[in-house]
């Protein structure tokens, strides 16, 4: 059936979650749920009516609403609020929302000016280092506003101006992580293709007198804007700021002294306005044009000519633009180009949580981190590799809205969101922590190991089964075995309950007895038990649940890593240095063993080893080498 096809046969359905009868409700509502189990949206990959036609159904019925309200329905409640957050549907009056559900979610009715006359956005990144989460913002607000909003277009521009910081490897991975977001731009273009219209205006820019050349040294230069001196060339003649801009345009080492500078307003108060540099000489080959150039374009230059010559209707971008757009629009005016509306929202900032690219760079060239990909990283490569899916990472991002309200963000919701996403399609394993782990021996077990098929997830039959083998010879955590007392009644999972009947402690005499170490008590090492099945007892009343693992099987050898955050400041002031805000223990690991089951883990799989918490795998089991997988926050302290 093709999609069409598909959307039509669910906005029919949508009629079956009308009924004011919760009998007749269940049956559509659960075959929904199970529809949504593995999925984002009702049909393909992105929104559709289809979506739209069932939401408005149910949050229509006060019945429907009130029954999938009670989070039972895991996959329709996580679909239900991804669709009000992200598309902010609305139903008829008749229907009377709550207040609390009109207002959930964030609000793109911002009041963009002229979306009469249609909406192109553009998403300009420069290829010096990998997306990290605040260009992720920034790449998908832009989607959604060009795309969902309005139904426009969206252009991936690169800001390739600067050849002494960009490479093609960073352009190339923009293009991945984009992909990786699931922002589709619907062209992709180039500073850089438009290098000779840039430098024909610039000049013109000159000859009209909106333009100078100047050498002042850049520290002079910096004074005297901030306190609104006037350049000693600011009134040269054109004829010899265009002859700089011609020694520049040469690369010469007279030319490597100048800079050409916008004149507009000395004594502003917006010191955005006090005579920007618009073009720079720089000698470096350019990954793009090689040789060709060695004058290259400011970004505060190259954005409004290119963003009018493209196209762009709404430049959207970060509220650290705000003095600046008195700037662009000046350039569109002296230049004579097309308008375009700017628009700002905040920046996305989280605690203890560097989002410069130099600092970002530095981390990288100084072998702090492993890569750009790094799981403490707040790169999309990072976050993903850590184990953040993008379903999640679209609806957090795009819940926090166009506001332009700035704060400062916990990580424990981002972590939060995600959780929605992956317990319920998270496979169940079991590991066992290597290091002290303990041998026991079951009385009542089978004299022979025997092997059943267990579901992966108790709650989605969907996933598949696993292999859990039984036998008399298994394994346990040492610190589960250091909290049983004698005699004890306790729950082996996925098995029954068993009674402690014996402790054997190691003979190491510094573990004949408890110690104490640092004020806190030590206990000692155990390194055999003796449990006694006792399958009739209730699991109910035990207080221990424990996770085992039999002996008789082909146990996968794994490291389990965990990760804290890269700085110890919440809020680093800018006159940081980073060297005094690192955090030099980031990285924990154990070794441990895992079931049989984990054998079949590939790289990028999300799972949950039962009472460890979730992991993605890392490295998948190869000759000579074991499992890794980094643990995911869940919305808990890091």
């Amino acid at each position: 059936m093709d999609r069409d096809s598909q959307i039509k046969e669910w906005q029919d359905r949508a009629q079956a979650f009308e009924p004011l009868d919760l009998k007749k409700l269940q049956q559509p509502i659960g075959e929904l749920d199970n529809h949504l189990t593995l999925r984002s949206y009702i049909v393909g990959h992105e929104v559709s009516e289809a979506d739209l036609a069932v939401w408005k159904a149910l949050r229509g019925n006060r019945v429907a609403f009130g029954y999938i309200k009670g989070g039972a329905l895991v996959n329709l409640w996580r679909w239900f609020n991804f669709i009000a957050e992200t598309e902010n549907p609305t139903v008829d009056q008749s229907s009377k929302p709550t207040k609390e559900t009109a207002d959930e979610g964030a609000s793109y009715d911002i009041g963009l000016q002229g979306t009469e006359n249609g909406v192109v956005t553009r998403f300009p990144p420069e290829p010096s280092g990998y997306l990290h989460i605040g260009h992720a913002k920034a790449a998908l607000l832009n989607d959604y506003f060009a795309h969902t909003k309005y139904n426009g277009k969206m252009i991936l521009r690169f800001d390739d101006t600067n050849p002494s910081k960009e490479k093609e490897e960073y352009q190339d991975a923009i293009v991945e992580d984009c992909k990786l977001l699931g922002v589709k731009p619907d062209q992709v273009t180039y500073t850089s293709d438009y290098f000779q219209d840039l430098y024909d205006r610039c000049v013109q820019m000159i000859k009209d007198g909106h333009a100078y050349a100047d050498d002042t040294p850049q520290e002079q230069m910096r004074d005297e804007r901030e306190k609104r001196i006037e350049s000693s060339h600011r009134n040269a003649a054109v004829e010899d700021s265009l002859a700089h801009f011609e020694e520049m345009k040469k690369g010469t080492e007279e030319g490597k002294k100048w800079f050409i500078r916008a004149k507009i307003d000395m004594s502003s108060n917006n010191g955005a306005m006090r005579d920007p540099v618009v073009y720079r000489c720089n000698p470096e080959p350019h990954h793009r044009t090689g040789s060709t150039w060695k004058i290259y374009p400011t970004y505060d230059f190259a954005c409004p000519v290119v963003d009018s010559v493209e196209g762009i209707t709404h430049a959207l971008r970060t509220t650290e633009y705000n003095d600046r757009d008195a700037q662009y629009q000046w350039f569109i005016k002296v230049l004579h180009l097309r308008g375009v509306y700017n628009w700002n929202f905040s920046r996305m900032n989280f605690i203890r949580t560097l989002l410069s690219k130099r600092k970002l760079t530095k981390l990288v060239d100084a072998g702090i981190v492993w890569g750009w990909d790094d799981p403490r990283m707040a790169t999309v490569r990072g976050i993903r590799r850590r184990g953040m899916t993008i379903p999640a990472l679209q609806e957090f991002i795009l819940k926090q809205g166009p506001s332009k309200n700035i704060n400062t963000m916990d990580w424990t919701t981002f972590w939060a969101t995600n959780k929605k996403y992956i317990d319920p399609v998270a496979c169940r394993y079991t590991a066992v922590v290597k290091p002290d782990y303990v041998k026991c021996t079951v009385a009542g077990a089978p004299e022979a190991p025997r092997t059943e098929e267990k579901d992966l997830h108790a709650k989605n039959s969907e996933l598949g089964k696993k292999k859990v083998v039984y036998s008399k010879h298994i394994l346990l955590d040492q610190a589960d075995a250091q909290a049983f007392a004698d005699d004890e009644e306790i729950t082996l999972m996925n098995w029954g309950n068993a009674i402690v009947r014996k402790k054997q402690y190691s003979l190491n005499p510094l573990n004949m007895v408890a110690s104490v170490v640092g004020g806190t008590e030590q206990p000692r090492t155990v390194i055999g038990l003796e449990l006694e099945l006792h399958l009739q007892g209730d699991v109910k009343k035990t207080s221990k649940k424990i996770t085992w693992l039999s002996e008789d099987q082909e146990l996968v050898p794994i490291t389990l890593y965990d990760f804290d955050y890269l700085i110890t400041k919440d809020k680093p002031d800018p006159e940081d240095k980073l060297e005094d805000i690192l955090n030099h223990d980031t990285e924990t690991k154990v070794e441990a063993v895992a079931d049989c089951n984990v054998a079949g883990l590939k790289e990028g799989d999300i799972v949950q080893f039962d009472r460890k918490g979730y992991f993605r795998i890392d490295r998948a089991l190869r000759h000579g080498e074991g499992v890794v997988a980094f643990q995911i926050p869940t919305g808990k302290k890091m």
